[in-house]
């Protein structure tokens, strides 16, 4: 499986950080250990929506989407 995920800054509430992994428990222990140079300054993060997808193309697909301006309007209403 590969995941489009969400995750939300415990020490910087409203903060959120879009990803996609194939292993999520560990991707989010990189962003809590400082391991991700874009997460590091706002750590520790929370997990705060996942999307699983069987393919791994369609993941970063929806990750991107995620990151647009329709797709963080997408998050605030349906996350």
């Amino acid at each position: 499986m590969h995941y489009a995920y969400m995750l939300e800054s415990q020490s910087s509430p409203g903060s959120f950080y879009v990803g996609s992994t194939g292993d999520l428990k560990r991707r989010l222990n990189d962003h809590n250990c400082g391991r991700s140079a874009h997460t590091a300054m706002q750590k520790p993060w929370t997990l705060s929506t996942y999307v699983a997808f069987s393919d791994r193309l369609k993941a970063l697909r929806f990750e991107r989407y995620m990151k647009s301006g329709s797709g963080r309007e997408f998050a605030k209403r349906h996350f």
